[in-house]
């Protein structure tokens, strides 16, 4: 395209600008990439990858040579409903609806390695997944399904050697081999320590799980994934797409190495890694990451010279983002979903998870998750994308796109490159602190509407749609657990069962053997997860990670906004009256580690004038309670995501009542639903603050509660 043909379309476009110019039609996006109006063959100059051909080079435009013209994206809905039985009749009903493979949630107390009687786990038991105490429960949770022909996915990281070696017996007891089994297992504990908390160890005795997984599936399960390496919790935390692809794949790096050390061959296991995505609202540049992340994952593994191409391919499943979906006008969810599902099969992924439209209020109903399900078959079946290999390559913005991204992602890797690798820039709280300040830029966007969110803060409806939520009885879930763990703690061979333990305690605190061998030998004889945990955490520690906060973010992004100026002139009132700022103890309690919510409302407050304690995670609503009378703060705002609000959250009140704290006002904000503002309210709960919420209106109206207004 030459100059003439540039200068006829600017003048042409300036006419009907009239007073505006071509630049400011640019975009600056969060990754700090300028997008232009218009692209033209101009901007392909100086690209490497566009001669490539799918299957080949670096993979850019797909892992598979025929990609979805040879065989469409496995349709991978995950879910976990509370108890392994209801778990097992929704995977049944949809494997027979068309899903092809089985995506397993656990809920929080699996996750973090306790038995559903222990007493740190009171209000999760079931509410975010299903529970899985034992090898009895994972026969449950695949009943009917024979494992040596359903490919199986499970995210778990920090609990991934007891939940690992509870599968291999269940199949062995189901009459499959481990060398049959096929799936994947996430085991990505660096990624917990940045954003989504559910790990268990410390990082070192982490990566050693991670290396022997790794190990033992490379030699005794040829054709299961061993990790998966995920970028999906660092966007729903906040992270740019920059970020989530230069952290992931230096996650990846991280783990090749850490298997290399064990004296692996490279082209042993590199073959069964993949890695994670999200996928979120930002169409193109959600295709463009995809190639991306596909051209930088060869180029690291280049440096480890395998000899079999397989080595340096990355294979990616994907799930629409969760934190895109608004509980307010609901139904918007359903539209985001698929255009965030296209653009994951434009960029090629090889499997996807859809989310169901009511996530954003509760788990999944099974009237959402058809929804969800068939958005992907309908895609399949009708778009007619499967016809075509690639159908966006050349795109002038995609190629451009992909490779702004490539560059950028590179630029960050060698960053962590230069901290030693990303098990030292997780410890010096690099991730962390750079996901933590663009989700606070981001809210603060959407608080202030240069990001719109239609129905939240633009396009709203007038009324509220009710939607039917799936409420999960806590405390009945637990009581059912608790009478297996007790029938079979009665039942096995005790004296057997604690040998195997103690040969499991023995050969992490020697650094001798393989973990996950020693620990399936501990589940044959019906050691509970809980109890293989433990064993582990006797040599290993549980890890407590120190709460940072950022400052800052919001005071830049509304400097000289009057009504933000409003809110601290009430905070400078406050302070005149009282002799002191308002405090206020944000908290989570019980085992939900997903603290985004929280660390932004930290971040605002305290730009708006606030005295911001932060409590630790996992903390019990006695903890809380004792630490907010200790700090004599003057609100406790309760962030809540995992559904445990309605027992933990009364346990609270109670708790402060006894310990002469009931004048401290308490609110709750995050994941509630609206079926569930009146009983909080009737229990003492003095605000709500649902998904959507504008940071300013709450802390404007908890100042209003404050000085009576």
């Amino acid at each position: 395209m030459n100059k003439d043909q540039i200068n006829r379309w600017e003048t042409l476009a300036n006419k009907e600008l009239k007073d505006k110019t071509i630049d400011s039609l640019n975009w600056l996006t969060p990754e700090d990439i300028t997008i232009k109006p218009l692209y033209t063959e101009n901007d392909l100059e100086n690209i490497n990858h566009l001669n490539e051909l799918p299957g080949l080079d670096s993979y850019s435009r797909g892992p598979r040579a025929t990609m979805y013209a040879g065989r469409p994206w496995t349709v991978r809905q995950y879910a976990g409903f509370s108890t392994a039985e209801e778990s097992n009749a929704f995977y049944r009903k949809n494997l027979e609806a068309g899903q092809k493979g089985i995506s397993v949630a656990f809920d929080l107390p699996t996750h973090r390695g306790y038995d559903s009687d222990h007493p740190r786990v009171l209000g999760d038991v079931g509410k975010a997944g299903v529970a899985i105490d034992s090898v009895e429960d994972m026969k449950i949770l695949f009943s009917n399904i024979p494992l040596d022909k359903m490919s199986v996915s499970m995210t778990m990281n920090g609990a991934v050697i007891p939940i690992m070696a509870n599968f291999i017996v269940a199949a062995e007891e189901q009459g499959v081999a481990k060398s049959n089994l096929t799936g994947t297992i996430q085991n990505d504990i660096l990624k917990e320590f940045m954003v989504r908390n559910t790990y268990i160890y410390p990082p070192e005795p982490s990566m050693r799980i991670v290396s022997d997984i790794i190990e033992y599936t490379s030699k005794e399960m040829p054709k299961f994934n061993s990790i998966s390496i995920s970028g999906y919790h660092m966007h729903e935390a906040g992270a740019n797409l920059v970020q989530e692809l230069a952290f992931t794949l230096a996650d990846g790096k991280e783990y090749v190495k850490a298997a290399l050390s064990k004296g692996m061959d490279i082209d042993a296991f590199a073959g069964r890694l993949s890695f994670f995505f999200a996928i979120g609202m930002n169409f193109f540049m959600e295709v463009a990451k995809l190639r991306a992340a596909r051209i930088l994952w060869s180029k690291i593994m280049k440096e480890f010279n395998p000899k079999k191409p397989s080595s340096s391919l990355l294979r990616v499943h994907c799930q629409t983002s969760g934190v895109s979906l608004q509980e307010k006008d609901p139904y918007n969810n359903i539209v985001r979903t698929s255009y965030e599902a296209l653009a994951a099969t434009l960029g090629g992924t090889q499997s996807l998870h859809t989310n169901a439209f009511d996530e954003a209020m509760g788990l999944p109903t099974e009237f959402s998750s058809r929804i969800a399900r068939n958005t992907q078959l309908i895609m399949q079946e009708e778009l007619g994308i499967t016809k075509v290999i690639d159908p966006l390559a050349g795109s002038y913005y995609v190629e451009n796109l992909t490779n702004e991204l490539t560059e950028k992602a590179w630029k960050l890797i060698q960053e962590v490159e230069n901290l030693g690798g990303m098990t030292e820039a997780v410890s010096a709280g690099l991730p962390k602190s750079r996901i933590e300040e663009s989700a606070a830029k981001k809210q603060a966007a959407i608080d202030q509407g240069l990001e719109v969110i239609v129905g939240v803060n633009k396009y709203k409806p007038k009324d509220h749609e009710n939607v039917e939520i799936l409420n999960v009885d806590n405390i009945s879930v637990r009581k059912n657990q608790i009478d297996r763990l007790n029938q079979i703690r009665a039942t096995r061979d005790d004296n057997i069962c604690q040998k195997k333990l103690e040969d499991l305690e023995n050969i992490c605190r020697n650094k001798s053997g393989n973990i996950l061998e020693f620990a399936v030998d501990a589940a044959r004889n019906r050691a509970t997860v809980g109890e293989i945990s433990s064993a582990l955490e006797n040599v290993f520690g549980r890890y407590r990670a120190n709460n940072r906060t950022l400052s800052g973010v919001y005071k830049n992004a509304y400097e000289n906004d009057e009504n933000f100026l409003k809110i601290q002139n009430k905070v400078e009132l406050f302070e005149k009256n009282q002799g002191r700022r308002p405090r206020i103890l944000v908290i989570k309690l019980g085992q939900d580690g997903h603290d985004r919510g929280a660390k932004v409302i930290a971040t605002a407050f305290a730009d708006i004038g606030f005295d911001v304690d932060v409590g630790p995670l996992f903390q019990t609503p006695e903890e809380a309670a004792q630490d907010a009378v200790d700090n004599d703060v003057h609100i406790i705002g309760i962030s809540s995501q995992a559904a445990a609000h309605k027992t933990l959250v009364p346990i609270l009140i109670d708790q402060l009542k006894k310990i002469n704290g009931e004048e401290i006002i308490v609110v709750c904000g995050g994941v509630i639903p609206r079926e569930d503002y009146d009983f909080l309210s009737d229990i003492g709960v003095r605000a709500i603050f649902g998904p959507g919420t504008n940071i300013l209106d709450a802390a404007n109206n908890l100042l209003d509660i404050l000085l009576g207004n």
